[in-house]
């Protein structure tokens, strides 16, 4: 599912700011960025996403900004004379000629950036790992909000897919009787007078019934219906358990669908596929 979430606090003389954000992925792929001098936090940060997302591509980004009033990712003038003059006495030492320009000016700015003035990854973790936990609330939140949405559409479907269910439940023990009137009418047609009684046609009435027999697959499908209501009301993980569901809910309308041999089951068994497709799809993207 996507989320997003941001936190901000004034930390060390800096500005210290967390975003995450995830977009759909079946697993889940983490893209973390820091400071250079907090990259072995990288894993602490790791943990603390993966105690609030599965799946998705989830990006967490930490920046530090200079106060105002001062150039951020630049260091102070006294900074930059320092070693300008460190420079210059070595460049003395060495009877080099040592006359500094704007490009050597903005190398010495650029090494001296804020961010070395940085405190340890070892000082900044408490911190740190409360921000990001605070970033996460906000963006599990969002998650949650969205999943509800979710809830809600796969349910609906659900539901509808047991309504077709129940047609086909209602419609199936009228499937041999109908087979069996259209088979006397075809022998009238023809003009055979078969006794109804005569061995033969019951024989081809009784496989038929045989053939067409659904009872076992509604049944199965209704399970799998309760299973699947009960699993989207649930807490937790549910993304991979309700794709085994849907998968195990297909065979059952297939098989339906290719035994029952009747039209008006044959419409709602491709409805009921329509429904599984939409839930597929949508199952995707939640945990």
């Amino acid at each position: 599912m996507t989320g997003f979430g941001r936190a901000a606090t004034p930390f060390a003389g800096h500005e210290l700011s967390v975003q995450v954000a995830s977009v759909n992925r079946r697993g889940i792929e983490l893209a973390v960025n820091l400071p250079d001098e907090w990259r072995e936090l990288e894993t602490a940060v790791s943990d603390r996403i993966r105690t609030v997302a599965t799946r998705g591509r989830i990006s967490l980004s930490v920046s530090v900004r200079a106060p105002e009033g001062r150039a951020e990712g630049l260091p102070d003038e006294a900074a930059v004379n320092r070693v300008l003059d460190h420079l210059a006495a070595l460049a003395a030492a060495r009877g080099i000629p040592f006359a500094p320009d704007a490009a050597l000016l903005w190398q010495v700015a650029a090494s001296l950036r804020n961010n070395h003035d940085l405190p340890s990854a070892e000082t900044a973790q408490p911190a740190l790992l409360a921000l990001v936990d605070q970033a996460l609330a906000g963006f599990a939140a969002m998650r949650a909000k969205e999943g509800a949405t979710l809830q809600a559409d796969m349910l609906a479907r659900v539901a509808l897919i047991r309504g077709h269910f129940e047609t086909i439940a209602a419609r199936a023990p009228l499937i041999a009787a109908g087979y069996r009137e259209n088979l006397l009418r075809r022998l009238r047609d023809a003009g055979l007078a078969i006794d109804l009684s005569d061995e033969r046609v019951l024989k081809e009435i009784a496989l038929f019934a045989d053939r067409c027999d659904i009872a076992e697959e509604i049944t199965r499908a209704r399970s799998h219906l309760d299973q699947l209501d009960a699993l989207l009301r649930a807490d937790g993980e549910i993304g991979r358990k309700t794709e085994f569901l849907l998968q195990e809910l297909g065979r059952e309308v297939n098989t339906t669908g290719s035994k029952a041999n009747d039209l008006a089951i044959a419409k709602l068994v491709i409805e009921c596929k329509n429904e599984l497709e939409r839930i597929r799809e949508q199952i995707a993207n939640v945990e």
